[in-house]
């Protein structure tokens, strides 16, 4: 059974259709991709998927159940969903020990000496051991990236989404978000969906992809990054290609 099945979903705002007939299956364990040109509604995508956007029944299913059927919200975006914001939407008022600890102390019953231990865990999962007692404005933006992580992992759920990860981000940060992504993927067994516009993390980390076409209004292709340098759509060489002549075979 997928871990995520979205059918037939169309993607409105008011009588405006941004996509349609929507299907694609999200397996247990692959890092899965959302691609394509500015403006297609990858994020609008997310917001479905996350539950924040209203969806018709029977339209987006987790583990073969409809998000609509779905009781326990604060479960569900605990324990089955964790997700890092485009920004990392840390408090800035607190430190990033106090951040990680936010869900920890709002959806369990672990008394404090429990909830550090798990912070300082989930903060040296992500490099940022030694920085509990900082807060976001004392550090770089890579590092915002990494505590947010790490607050999204803090209950252990089952599938992590990311909002363009690597946006602001310089390519060296990029990539040590992307190993990082890939480690936590390895070490703790989750699913991942990511949104990105990012050719480097698209072919280094991504199990399958699909893409958004603005001109369609769909599903333009899908499969591995690779697969998806054989399309015959123009739109989504040109988008992999970034607009240089590739051969395909």
């Amino acid at each position: 059974m997928p871990k995520i099945s979205v059918k037939n979903l169309n993607m409105t705002y008011d009588n405006y259709v941004i996509m349609r007939n929507l299907s694609f299956d999200v397996q247990q364990g692959e890092i899965f991709l959302i691609i394509g040109q500015s403006g297609c509604g990858k994020s609008t995508l997310l917001k479905y998927l996350l539950g924040l956007r209203q969806v018709g029944h029977k339209r987006i299913f987790y583990d073969g159940e409809d998000i609509n059927s779905i009781v326990d919200v604060p479960g569900f975006y605990g324990e089955k969903i964790g997700v890092l914001y485009q920004g990392g939407a840390l408090w800035s008022s607190m430190t990033l020990a106090e951040n990680v600890a936010l869900p920890l102390e709002t959806y369990t019953s672990l008394n404090g000496k429990e909830i550090e231990e798990i912070v300082t865990l989930k903060l040296s999962l992500v490099g940022l051991k030694g920085f509990e007692n900082f807060y976001p404005s004392q550090i770089s933006g890579g590092m915002q990236k990494r505590a947010g992580l790490a607050r999204a992992i803090a209950l252990d759920p089952e599938i992590l989404f990311f909002d363009e990860p690597s946006a602001g981000l310089d390519s060296v940060s990029a990539k040590r978000l992307d190993d990082l992504i890939l480690e936590l993927k390895e070490s703790l067994g989750i699913t991942v969906v990511i949104v990105t516009h990012d050719l480097a993390s698209i072919f280094a980390i991504g199990t399958r992809a699909i893409y958004l076409d603005v001109e369609s209004k769909t599903i333009a292709a899908m499969g591995t990054p690779q697969e998806l340098l054989m399309s015959s759509n123009d739109n989504v060489i040109a988008f992999l290609s970034r607009g240089t002549k590739i051969a395909r075979g």
